[in-house]
């Protein structure tokens, strides 16, 4: 039955795309807008079900942040739409042309994908920013996620295909997975030649199952084990302002930050600062030996911890000899997400910048700022840690590809 229900959505959903080719792609964002203003209220109160069979269920507070939605977080989503209407359009950019030795004109030109699927947890505004992502790049989406905010996405996804049909365009452009069985997940991951391109967004254990199990082409947006490391030549007031910033105000995030190194030249006097402010806004500290003897209240750190995301307020701490074991330290638990160093040292922030492998890499910045909508692409579709094709926050350019145009008169080869 559930392969029944994604074939029917598929159809659907490669019909719809069709039909956006030549469409007011902005003119149906606009519909959107509108029809998820009109909707606010049942939205709201779908969420605040949501948000309370998880909260009886022992979801953690960092998650149930990620979940709840409230009128001000609605408000910023919906206002989020006319960003992306303003981006220009993405698709039919030249990227590049030239003239065949024999005349032919070709042309690489920017087209849609076609059918997107995005398995994603929790945060219900992923799904309005996939939708009006997809929409904008002339592609239609499948929408699987997860059991603790099927009520949010329910109503969500309903709202937004009202908004099409209002406007006369194809509902099915946005289709949700209305199921809590994960088979329907296998069975988007298994639907080669139906979904174009899959875009998970997670956990570690979600990102790891799509992309160990797809046959359809994936985009892997990784988990986010984030650093900053605190160079001997950092201004000390700064450097403890980028570090609450980066574990306090939103520790259920993938760019929250999960791990603290600092040089061991201003450890006696750094450290104690920072894990008497962090330990002062609810954070559990984790450290090394160094940091234990340094610092009251510190929990010995494990090997795993320094290799965990733990979306919660927990830090992992250790203090290193100096930038070469910072560098090294990072190497083997980083998930290429974003890496923060704080320094005055110019040679030392060079040098971190051009050694570290990850998608956003920040000289005395927060890595909050990865993040789509900061970054100018109005929302995102998810931050990529890989290599290909895309990497980092994925707006509009990263969810186009491209065909080739060849105009001639007759030759042959």
């Amino acid at each position: 039955m559930i392969r029944a229900m994604l074939d029917q959505l598929l159809i659907g959903a490669r019909r719809a795309a069709r039909s956006l080719i030549y469409a007011d792609r902005n003119a149906l964002l606009a519909a959107l807008q509108q029809a998820l203003t009109q909707s606010s209220v049942p939205i709201l109160a779908a969420n605040a079900a949501d948000v309370d069979a998880a909260r009886v269920s022992g979801m953690s507070a960092p998650m149930l942040d990620r979940l709840a939605l409230d009128a001000e977080r609605l408000r910023a989503i919906i206002a989020s739409i006319a960003t992306v209407i303003a981006l220009p359009d993405p698709l039919g950019r030249v990227l590049e042309q030239w003239q065949h030795p024999q005349g032919m004109q070709i042309i690489k030109r920017s087209v849609p994908f076609g059918v997107i699927g995005i398995i994603y947890e929790s945060r219900p505004n992923v799904t309005v920013d996939a939708a009006v992502l997809c929409l904008k790049a002339g592609s239609a989406v499948l929408l699987r996620g997860s059991a603790s905010a099927l009520l949010t996405n329910r109503c969500l996804a309903q709202a937004m295909r009202a908004g099409l049909a209002g406007v006369g365009a194809d509902p099915d452009a946005i289709n949700l997975v209305d199921s809590i069985d994960r088979a329907s997940v296998t069975e988007m991951l298994t639907a080669r030649g139906k979904i174009d391109l899959l875009i998970p967004r997670g956990g570690a254990a979600l990102i790891a199952h799509v992309v160990e199990n797809a046959r359809v082409p994936v985009i892997e947006t990784g988990t986010g084990v984030c650093h900053i490391y605190v160079h001997q030549s950092a201004d000390s007031a700064q450097a403890l302002a980028m570090l609450m910033n980066g574990k306090t105000q939103r520790p259920g995030v993938c760019n929250a930050l999960e791990t603290l190194l600092v040089d061991v030249a201003i450890a006696k006097e750094f450290l104690p600062m920072c894990v008497t402010a962090l330990q002062t806004a609810g954070v559990e500290v984790r450290g090394c030996a160094l940091t234990h003897e340094l610092c009251n209240g510190v929990n010995a750190a494990t090997e795993a911890d320094y290799a965990a995301e733990f979306l919660d307020l927990i830090i992992a701490v250790k203090v290193v000899e100096n930038l070469d074991a910072a560098l090294a330290h990072i190497a083997q638990f980083s998930t290429q997400h974003s890496e923060v160093i704080c320094a005055r040292d110019q040679v030392a922030i060079q040098r971190f910048c051009d050694e570290i492998d990850a998608a956003a890499v920040y000289a005395n910045a927060s890595s909050r700022f990865t993040d789509g909508f900061e970054f100018g692409f109005g929302a995102e579709i998810g931050i990529s840690t890989q290599k290909m094709h895309a990497r980092g926050p994925m707006g509009l350019h990263e969810i186009v590809t491209y065909k080739y145009l060849i105009n001639g008169s007759g030759q042959v080869r």
